[in-house]
């Protein structure tokens, strides 16, 4: 009965500047979204996985793919696309995804 209650959390979103979706109350605390995040987004909690940088998501989807329970969601390759066109127009050697990436 617990499980039930807690899928009905809503879900934490990323913000305006990307489409990350995490729902808490679906977490079973397996750290793959920890493994391969290349920014780390999420971090250990207490008792399951909390969403930390939302900002810097670049909507790879590796913490998608994943997620054994669901409980995450991400319109893969919209973000991180945009960050890669953006540093190659300006010349940079480093990708950047987040409120600097698109201006």
């Amino acid at each position: 009965m617990e499980i039930g209650m807690l899928e009905m959390q809503p879900p934490e979103k990323g913000g305006e500047i990307n489409t990350l979706a995490f729902r808490p109350g679906r977490c079973i605390n397996c750290s793959m979204c920890l493994k391969v995040c290349p920014h780390r987004v999420f971090a250990q909690g207490d008792g399951r996985v909390r969403m930390v940088r939302a900002d810097l998501c670049m909507e790879c989807g590796a913490c998608q793919i994943n997620c054994p329970s669901g409980a995450i969601a991400v319109d893969s390759g919209v973000g991180c696309a945009a960050a890669m066109i953006m540093a190659a127009l300006r010349g940079k050697d480093e990708v950047v995804c987040g409120e600097e990436c698109c201006r």
